[in-house]
């Protein structure tokens, strides 16, 4: 899938793997935030086959509506809620920057912490 719009000098379409590589990116500036990592243990297996653009990051377009999910580590001992509203409205507002549509959700994961 992937967001369409049109303006006055023609159509625009932007992939969900270019818009996840932009949200990655921002996940990755985020204070406190280690790595992305895959949703599950199967999943790591298929991305060693393919190129590792969006590991961790999930987009759903819907219309001119972004949904994204973030599946993260954090490093140990920062405030937990503190990271992830960080992480919420870094990845919302590149995002948006990014692709001129709106970021409906940005969905927080947290699936380890390193030490």
């Amino acid at each position: 899938m992937s967001v369409n719009t049109s303006n006055v000098y023609g159509k625009i379409s932007i992939s969900d793997a270019a818009i996840s590589k932009v949200a990655k990116n921002a996940a990755l500036e985020c204070y406190g935030i280690v790595d992305t990592v895959s949703r599950r243990f199967s999943d790591s297996f298929s991305e060693l086959r393919k190129k590792q653009t969006g590991k961790g990051i999930k987009v759903v377009t819907s219309g001119d509506r972004i949904f994204i999910d973030v599946y993260v580590i954090i490093k140990y001992g920062v405030s937990i809620n503190a990271v992830a509203e960080s992480l919420k409205e870094g990845v919302k507002y590149k995002v948006e920057k990014f692709t001129g549509m709106i970021v409906d959700t940005v969905n927080v994961n947290i699936i380890g912490v390193k030490l």
